[in-house]
């Protein structure tokens, strides 16, 4: 398996932008497809984004198209997620995962990162 450690969360104001990074090691990462998921205080983990092996395509959720972006560099074993015109209701622990095909579903990711906080102020 890979292993993921994510970064880049923070406290930003409602309108702000932050750039999560996702960080592989382990097995080749460039096998593997990338999504983000996140977690929400009281609320189950949801569907953020999610990008193939190759970065040619690309899955978002409908609450974030338009203001999030994945990209992934398979040179650089690295994954990213640029977060644009941040919402409150966007506060969150947001996790990458990786696994064998490009979903939409948690349970098809085999490996997790330990998460990055985002906080949005309103």
């Amino acid at each position: 398996q890979v292993q993921l450690v994510e970064s880049g969360g923070g406290l930003v104001q409602a309108g702000g932008s932050l750039r999560l990074s996702c960080a592989a090691s382990g097995r080749t990462f460039s096998m593997y497809a990338m999504g983000w998921f996140r977690q929400a205080p009281g609320k189950e983990r949801e569907f953020v984004a999610a990008i193939n092996w190759s970065g040619r395509n690309t899955y978002y959720a409908d609450s974030v198209k338009g203001r999030f972006t994945i990209s992934r560099d398979n040179a650089k074993n690295a994954g990213n997620l640029q977060i644009n015109s941040l919402k409150p209701q966007d506060t969150a622990v947001y996790y990458c995962a990786a696994g064998p095909f490009v979903s939409t579903k948690s349970a098809d990711f085999r490996s997790w990162g330990q998460g990055t906080q985002v906080t949005v102020s309103s």
